[in-house]
């Protein structure tokens, strides 16, 4: 082989070595659905949404969502809602759902074992009414809410029944003290905002076409209380809700991201309706 074509077939393993990098890097594939949880509810007062009186009299039309991230071939299921009837494990006393997450990812051709993650936003039951359905997930929560919700007895409003397959010890649970980057990559990020509870957490999903999307959790429930520093009576802590609503608010600004507060029903529209998924 002359000089010559050595070092041709050199640039073409190089090339070839190149490429296959390249491909390599390539970021996964990431999506966002939006499924209902919700337990058809009617119009609620809304009073209570604030500790100032901001809403007496006032009653507003609130909805329950939560998302499937997929990310390549990994998923995440952020927030479970309230439990359907034949939920194991979560003795529905409440509102139900009348199509469970179950069923809408069987529409989606997915089974509840390719959910490798359930992330749970706090620990109010009608965020995390179906977790039971997803055994083989790991559980990721923010470690305040965990801490209350294995204390003995559980604190206050902290229903851990839901959530017994993990507290037990028959699931893997991870508390989250601060942020969680999910997946290692930086495309979707738990976000420590406490306050409505102890350890609650936000969620944030870097998409490739709409770009940045944030989801409150609870901490707004509705776009008045988002935009007034609406501060509910039943949360946990009031300074620490209005740091991270101050928070959220500079992220949802320096990212130029669309904000999801998930029980208001004009915010989860600017998703894609199921079964489509906004990318």
């Amino acid at each position: 082989m002359t000089i010559r074509a050595r070092h041709c077939a050199a640039a073409a393993v190089a090339g070839i070595l190149a490429t296959a990098a390249a491909v390599s890097q390539t970021p996964p594939e990431l999506t966002l659905t939006r499924l209902d949880c919700a337990g058809g509810q009617a119009p609620a007062d809304i009073a209570r949404f604030s500790d100032t009186n901001a809403y007496e009299g006032k009653k507003q039309q609130l909805t329950a969502s939560c998302y499937l991230v997929r990310h390549g071939d990994e998923y995440l299921m952020w927030d479970t809602g309230y439990p359907a009837a034949a939920t194991a494990g979560a003795a529905p006393s409440g509102p139900t759902v009348k199509v469970s997450l179950v069923d809408q990812l069987a529409q989606l051709k997915l089974k509840p074992e390719q959910i490798k993650f359930v992330g749970i936003s706090h620990y109010h039951g009608d965020h995390i009414g179906q977790a039971a359905s997803f055994p083989q997930a790991t559980l990721l929560i923010g470690k305040g809410d965990w801490d209350a919700l294995t204390a003995t007895p559980p604190q206050f409003n902290a229903n851990p029944a839901p959530v017994a397959h993990w507290v037990s010890g028959g699931g893997k649970v991870e508390p989250v003290p601060r942020d969680k980057d999910v997946f290692g990559d930086g495309s979707v990020m738990m976000l420590d905002t406490p306050g409505h509870t102890p350890g609650h957490h936000s969620l944030l999903v870097r998409l490739k076409e709409k770009g940045n999307v944030l989801l409150t959790g609870d901490l707004a429930h509705f776009r008045e209380n988002y935009d007034g520093n609406g501060v509910p009576t039943f949360n946990t802590n009031r300074a620490d809700t209005l740091a991270s609503l101050d928070r959220f608010r500079k992220i949802a600004t320096n990212l130029q991201a669309t904000v999801v507060i998930q029980h208001d029903p004009r915010d989860v529209e600017k998703l894609p309706a199921f079964p489509a998924a906004a990318k």
